[in-house]
């Protein structure tokens, strides 16, 4: 129903107690409860219409196994989802439901992530589930998609909330991940089945990422991105906020450093998290592994790790650090990504991995 939103909805249920009483309801008591005619007009048309493609259609989808239809009614319905002004009357899910209402950590960041924040995602969200402790993410690219592989790692599981309708995949290059996450753990959408991937959509699938969580962790974050959206609605909902801090260089840092500068909890390990929330100390749950630092080859090789640093640095930064020609520069920069201690960014930029 165009209009009928998650408030107008709860106002209506509020007033008739239950939705087959608000769908019976007179068109001057739903005026009353709307505060106009023109919602009231589309609430009674629609409750009065014959049975619609769109709901034989939903009702198909609930006849697969694992599709559920979750209602404010339900002993499953995730109870953290109440803090919301404006929370869900209905739910769509596949999979197992009961992850909804067990302890969770959001965790979310850029779409276009690089290498080093892909691998801080799938590693944290590992160690996290690894404790028992769900991860939710909204199946984007980048940061969300490597948080949910890591939490499938561990008895944790994962939540991907989306912004479609249940039966569809945005984007599509997740859709085995999708699957994965539909057999193993469980996804979310308050969108009706046939919704297709609207712009509008996707803040409201964030209110629920953040709601989902206890606390919410964000990896990588540019300025005026959505995850910063997402993690200020955690805080305002009494969520702890985390932030990995990354390069002062980095686009897709200074987000997190922004967050830490508000009050977010500067994070180095899952520890950092696990401890800060009351899900154990250090020694009681399973630690990220600790990297050595890889021994500094001599020769050019040493030369131009020792100038790389630990920043994204360009070729022509490189050839004035290092005094060599842009192609023997080259030469050693493929050496060494293939050694795997250098990482290729875009922009004609590298980064020492190690």
């Amino acid at each position: 129903m165009p209009g009928i939103g998650p408030r107008r909805q709860s106002g209506l249920l509020q007033a008739f107690k239950t939705p087959q009483a608000a769908l019976a309801a007179s068109f001057y008591d739903v005026c009353n409860v709307l505060g106009g005619t023109t919602h009231a007009r589309v609430w009674c048309d629609a409750a009065h219409a014959p049975m619609s493609d769109a709901v034989l259609q939903t009702l198909e989808w609930l006849s697969a196994p694992d599709h559920h239809l979750l209602t404010l009614a339900d002993a499953v319905y995730p109870p953290r989802l109440l803090d919301l002004p404006d929370p869900p009357s209905v739910l769509f899910c596949m999979g197992d439901t009961r992850l909804l209402s067990r302890i969770s950590l959001a965790v979310v960041g850029s779409r276009n992530a690089t290498p080093q924040g892909i691998e801080h995602a799938e590693r944290f969200s590992a160690a996290v589930s690894a404790a028992g402790v769900g991860i939710v993410s909204g199946l984007a690219a980048g940061i969300d998609a490597a948080a949910h592989r890591g939490g499938l790692t561990g008895p944790g599981s994962t939540i991907a909330v989306i912004g479609t309708g249940p039966e569809r995949v945005y984007p599509a290059s997740n859709r085995a991940l999708a699957h994965r996450i539909a057999a193993e753990g469980v996804i979310v959408s308050e969108f009706a089945v046939g919704s297709e991937p609207k712009a509008g959509h996707f803040p409201r699938r964030n209110r629920l990422i953040a709601a989902l969580g206890k606390g919410c962790l964000v990896v990588e974050a540019a300025m005026q991105s959505g995850s910063l959206i997402t993690a200020r609605q955690a805080n305002e909902l009494g969520r702890e906020v985390f932030a990995i801090p990354g390069s002062i260089h980095s686009p897709v840092a200074k987000g997190c450093h922004l967050l830490i500068k508000e009050g977010a909890r500067l994070t180095e390990t899952a520890e950092d998290i696990l401890q800060e929330l009351g899900w154990g100390t250090a020694t009681a749950w399973p630690a990220l592994p600790e990297t050595e630092p890889a021994a500094v080859p001599e020769g050019e090789e040493g030369m131009v790790l020792t100038a790389l640093g630990y920043d994204p640095v360009t070729v022509d930064e490189l050839v004035v650090r290092c005094g060599l020609t842009a192609d023997r520069l080259c030469a050693i920069l493929l050496a060494l990504e293939l050694q795997g201690v250098v990482l290729a960014l875009p922009g004609n930029r590298f980064q020492r991995g190690a």
